[in-house]
């Protein structure tokens, strides 16, 4: 007995660093793909260094509800893969110790990663998620011409709609601008002009849009008239909304909803729509994937003990395709939960059973010493390889 402990002590503290170092680059994985866009916002916008440390800040716990379980799949795959390609498994077995014996630092290990999952679902999300939420909205306010997209109509600015349809984003320079001012009682204008400039005075909370060889429409609804003037260069103001605590705050989103937010939602909703549906399926993810966290771990033990003979390499990328299959139930749970075809709560807890069924079943295959045929597929793969390069 106390030789099993020891063996799970030793086993447990190897988990550590191999999660730590997971955990880091799943991460900036994750935050490659909004590097672009960040990049952008820097070199276009002139946003300082401190609110895109912010944004990546409020992102991560987003990330790490996905990171989280992965590391922790990962780890014990490594885990496992360096203690069975060194003969540790067989000497462990040799001393009279079963694989299932050695579960307990598994579950201890995958216990603490659920906790952490479950930890950011529970507060690291919404929190994220709204934070994100006021700081863009502030930016935006800063620096109108974030807001401006090409061939986009932009209807944020109160009583007008602008269209541009190129942006060159150093120059702030405009081509083939289109407006629509109703901030006028009873009067439209419209503004066409091939080019034009623009200026953010946030200061004043004023954006300037200067405009060149245009014309403008003007038209009296209640008079029934109708004037066009051209012009060499025009000059309209618009106001930017500041974000105050006195604004009418727009409906959160299921993301950054609170569990108990989402719970009320759910429980007073009268309508079953699409955001009824989204509102449930965010519910119950907030709880699957923490919980995930045991299946994915549970199938990565007997996939690093069989993988022996193979290339660790292709442990590894055999514990990739399975958590891509996880999320890939995931994600069709959620595609057809959206519409209600689907419920969200088979939907959401679905890829944990089948994930975990899959890893029962290996591990008591691997525990009476039945092969997975993980090296026949890998000798498979090597020999489709080699054929398919010549």
């Amino acid at each position: 007995m106390k030789i099993t402990s020891l063996i799970n002590r030793y086993i447990f503290k190897e988990f550590a660093s191999p999660f730590t170092v997971n955990v880091l680059l799943f991460t900036f994985i994750f935050l490659m793909a909004e590097l672009i866009q960040i990049t952008n916002w820097i070199v276009n916008y002139d946003i300082r260094l401190s609110i895109i440390l912010r944004m990546i800040l409020y992102q991560t716990p987003y990330f790490l509800i996905f990171v989280i379980p992965l590391s922790v799949m990962i780890t014990i795959l490594l885990t496992f893969l360096r203690l069975s390609s060194e003969n540790e498994i067989l000497a462990i077995k040799c001393g009279g110790i079963s694989l299932y014996a050695l579960l307990a630092p598994v579950f201890a290990f995958c216990f603490i990663g659920s906790f952490l999952t479950i930890f950011m679902t529970l507060y690291g999300q919404s929190w994220g998620r709204s934070a994100l939420r006021e700081l863009t909205n502030e930016v935006v306010s800063a620096s109108v011409d974030i807001g401006l997209k090409e061939r986009t109509f932009n209807d944020s600015f109160s009583g007008v709609t602008i269209y541009v349809n190129e942006i060159d984003l150093r120059n702030k320079d405009l081509v083939d601008v289109f407006i629509e001012d109703k901030r006028q009682r009873d009067k439209v204008n419209t503004v066409i002009a091939p080019t034009g400039k623009i200026f953010n005075d946030p200061q004043n909370a004023v954006a300037h849009l200067i405009l060149f060889n245009g014309n403008i429409l003007q038209t009296n609804l209640k008079q029934k008239t109708a004037h066009s003037i051209q012009f060499d260069t025009y000059d309209i103001s618009l106001e930017i909304e500041r974000p105050t605590g006195k604004k009418k705050k727009k409906p959160k989103r299921p993301k950054e909803m609170t569990i108990g937010e989402l719970s009320r939602y759910v429980r007073d909703s009268h309508t079953k729509d699409q955001k009824y549906f989204n509102a449930q399926l965010e519910l119950h993810r907030r709880f699957s994937i923490p919980f995930g966290c045991f299946a994915l771990g549970l199938l990565a033990v007997p996939l690093g003990v069989q993988a022996r003979s193979a290339k660790r390499s292709f442990g590894l990328v055999l514990g990739l395709v399975f958590f891509l299959l996880y999320y890939l139930l995931m994600s069709l749970g959620k595609v057809y939960g959206e519409t209600g075809a689907y419920p969200p709560l088979i939907g959401m807890w679905l890829p944990n059973v089948i994930i975990g069924g899959v890893g029962v079943y290996f591990l008591i295959r691997t525990a009476n010493e039945r092969t997975l045929k993980v090296d026949m597929i890998y000798a498979w793969l090597q020999h489709f390889i080699s054929k398919w390069g010549r």
